[in-house]
């Protein structure tokens, strides 16, 4: 079972604030798949314009919430220490319900397959059980510059 604080997601993928968008991982298996976090709040830089009387959190950054826990889940593997992940595509995207402050959105990714440095993974948000987005991502592994 994986379970990462904040910390040691930044140990594992590089991104930073503002654009660190996993604080937890709740659960999942090393290559395989994982569950992550992100409580939504109204001090996201995103709300300043997006949209100033009507907060809702950019579907585009949904998706890249979760593609930063498959990233996670492929990063965490010990042969790819040191790599980032880069995205290949996205199929298929769903956007079926807001996100807004106060929500805890559950991101959730599964790995379906992986060919040398490249992996498809099925990935989903929902909000109390509710789906929020769904899609498909194909990601490639590189060499951190």
């Amino acid at each position: 079972m994986m379970q990462l604080n904040s910390n040691q997601i930044a140990e594992i993928i590089p991104h930073r604030y503002p654009f660190a968008l996993v604080d937890r991982i709740v659960d999942g298996e090393v290559g395989k798949w994982a569950k992550g976090i992100k409580c939504v709040t109204v001090n996201e830089p995103f709300f300043q314009g997006h949209f100033p009387r009507y907060h809702v959190m950019p579907g585009v950054l949904i998706i890249e919430a979760l593609a930063q826990v498959g990233a996670v889940t492929m990063l965490s593997m010990p042969e790819n220490k040191g790599k980032i992940g880069l995205f290949g595509g996205i199929k298929n995207a769903r956007f079926r319900r807001q996100v807004t402050p106060g929500d805890v959105l559950e991101l959730e990714c599964t790995i379906l397959k992986q060919k040398g440095p490249v992996a498809v993974a099925e990935a989903k948000a929902t909000v109390g059980g509710q789906l929020a987005v769904s899609a498909e991502l194909t990601f490639a592994l590189a060499k951190d510059l």
